[in-house]
C-alpha cells in the first residue's frame, strides 16, 4: 500500500505503509500521556501516525473527557465531527466519557470501537478483529474492584525536553462536584521497578525533565503496601540522566517534614507545587468534601517555604460552587492573597450529573460565577507579578525547551516561571543557570544566561 502522505513533521512523502490512524486527546496530561502510549502500540504494529487536521486516516481514536457536563458534550460534538471528515475510518472511542456513558456512546453513528479507562493494550488487536468481522465492539466493565493498575508505557511524550510519566490511576476521595472516581474508579500505582524502567527509556530517548503524573498522584503507593509518593521520587533520582523531577497535581496531605527533607536529599525535585486548594473557605470545602481546613492548607505551603524559599505554588480554584455566598468568597479571596500563589487556574463551577453538589438547590447564577471569576482573574496577575518579581536577580536552572525566533529561546525554571533568553548557539534542550532580569508580560519572564 503506497500513498502520499503528510507526516508529523508536515512534510509531503511517498511512503508503504500497513495503515494509518489518528489519535484525539480531549482532557488532561494522563489523557494525553495514554494517547502516546496508544500511538506506540499502533507504530510497533507497523501503522503510521497522521496528524488528524492534515490528512483523512483509516482509523481513528477519540480519547474523551467527562470532568464536566460540557467536556461530555464536547467529547460527542468531537466523535461525530471525526465520523464526518472520516467517513470511512474506523473509530474507536476510549477515555473517561466512554467509562461512565457507554450506552450514549454506542448510539452514536459511525463509532465501532468503545473502550473506557481500562484495557487499552488491547486496542490494536480489536481494531484488527472489526476489519474481520465489521461488528460494534464494547468491552467497557465496572472499574468498582479493579485493584490492578494497566501497564501502558510510552518512550516519546508531547513535549522535546519534559516528558509526562503516569504513576498512578484512580481516586478514593469522591470530592461531591466530581465523577473522575467513577470514571477511573479506585487507586492503583505502578510498581517502582516499571516506573523507573520507563524513566531510563525516557531520558535514552533525550527528555531530561520527567513529570509524574496520574488522577491522584499523592495517594500514589497506598495499594502497595508502605511504598509511598517519596520512595518513588527517590528511586528514579538515581537514574543519572532524570535531571529534573516535576510533580503534577497533588494534595497538600502528602507534605511532611520527612517528605521535603528526603525530597531535598535528592537534588532532582523541582521546586514546583501544584496543590489544588479549590476554595479558600472552610464552609465551602466541608461542601466540596474537600478533607482539610484552609489553616491545615496554609501550614503545608509555609512547611514547602521553609525548604524551598524560592518554590513556585499552583492552584485550581473553584468559583461559584453551590450555596457559595458572598461572604465564602471574599475569604476565598483573602486567603488566597495570604498564600501568595504564583499562579491560579480559575474553574466556574459546573454541574456534573451524577454527582452531590449537582443536585444541591441552591445553585449560584451564571452571572455571579463569571462576575467572581473575573475578580480572581485580578488577583492571579498580580500575585503573578509579584511572584516573577521576587524572582528578579536570582540565579535559578532554565532548562531550554524551544527556539521562537533566531536567537531567542524559551524554558521553565524548577519554580516553574517561564523565561526567555537570547543566546547565539542552539541551547534547546540544554539546563543553563540564569538570571532573572524583568517581566515580559504576566506569563514570561526576562533571563540572561550567566
Amino acid at each position: 500500500m503506497f500513498k502520499l502522505l503528510y507526516n508529523k513533521s508536515f512534510r509531503r512523502e511517498v511512503i508503504a505503509i500497513k495503515k494509518t490512524f489518528s489519535i484525539l486527546t480531549l482532557g488532561c496530561k494522563v489523557n494525553q500521556y495514554e494517547s502516546e502510549a496508544v500511538a506506540e502500540m499502533f507504530n510497533k504494529k507497523g501503522y503510521l501516525n497522521l496528524d488528524y487536521e492534515i490528512e483523512n486516516s483509516d482509523i481513528f481514536i477519540v480519547n474523551t473527557c467527562t470532568v464536566t457536563n460540557l467536556s461530555d458534550r464536547k467529547s460527542r460534538q468531537a466523535i461525530r465531527k471525526v465520523k464526518r471528515n472520516n467517513p470511512d475510518a474506523i473509530v474507536a472511542v476510549m477515555g473517561c466519557y466512554s467509562q461512565v456513558a457507554p450506552e450514549k456512546v454506542e448510539k452514536i453513528d459511525g463509532v465501532d470501537i468503545i473502550i473506557g479507562t481500562t484495557e487499552r493494550d488491547k486496542i490494536v488487536e480489536l481494531v484488527e478483529n472489526f476489519e474481520k468481522e465489521n461488528k460494534q465492539v464494547n468491552i467497557v466493565r465496572s472499574l468498582k474492584y479493579d485493584h490492578e493498575f494497566q501497564k501502558i508505557h510510552t518512550k516519546h511524550t508531547d513535549g522535546m525536553t519534559r516528558a509526562y510519566m503516569k504513576v498512578q490511576d484512580g481516586c478514593n476521595r469522591f470530592c461531591s462536584y466530581c465523577i473522575i472516581p467513577y470514571a477511573r474508579g479506585p487507586i492503583r500505582s505502578r510498581t517502582i521497578e516499571d516506573a523507573v524502567e520507563e524513566a531510563k527509556k525516557l531520558t535514552e530517548n533525550g527528555y531530561k525533565e520527567i513529570i509524574l503524573t496520574g488522577i491522584h498522584v499523592g495517594s500514589y503507593g497506598y495499594d502497595l503496601g508502605k511504598k509511598r509518593l517519596i520512595d518513588l521520587i527517590e528511586a528514579i533520582a538515581e537514574v543519572d540522566k532524570v535531571k529534573r523531577i516535576r510533580l503534577s497535581s497533588i494534595e497538600q496531605g502528602i507534605i511532611s517534614e520527612e517528605f521535603l527533607e528526603r525530597a531535598m536529599k535528592t537534588g532532582k525535585l523541582c521546586d514546583h507545587f501544584h496543590l489544588s486548594l479549590q476554595s479558600g473557605s472552610d464552609e465551602i470545602l466541608k461542601k466540596m468534601n474537600r478533607k482539610y481546613t484552609c489553616d491545615e492548607f496554609y501550614e503545608k505551603t509555609e512547611l514547602i517555604r521553609k525548604y524551598m524559599p524560592d518554590a513556585g505554588l499552583t492552584t485550581d480554584v473553584i468559583v461559584g460552587f453551590p450555596e457559595e455566598k458572598e461572604e465564602n468568597f471574599k475569604e476565598s479571596l483573602e486567603f488566597i492573597k495570604k498564600v501568595k500563589f504564583s499562579k491560579i487556574h480559575i474553574f466556574k463551577y459546573s454541574k456534573r450529573a451524577g454527582t452531590p453538589a449537582a443536585e444541591i438547590k441552591d445553585q449560584v447564577d451564571g452571572n455571579i460565577k463569571i462576575e467572581r471569576a473575573e475578580k480572581l482573574a485580578e488577583v492571579n496577575e498580580q500575585l503573578m507579578k509579584d511572584f516573577k518579581k521576587e524572582n528578579f536577580g536570582k540565579i535559578k536552572s532554565l532548562l531550554v525547551e524551544e527556539e521562537i525566533e533566531k536567537g531567542k529561546f524559551l524554558g521553565y525554571t524548577t519554580n516553574y516561571i517561564r523565561c526567555l533568553v537570547e543566546s547565539e548557539k542552539d541551547i534547546k534542550n540544554q539546563i543553563l543557570d540564569v538570571e532573572i532580569k524583568d517581566e515580559i508580560d504576566s506569563e514570561i519572564a526576562k533571563a540572561i544566561i550567566v
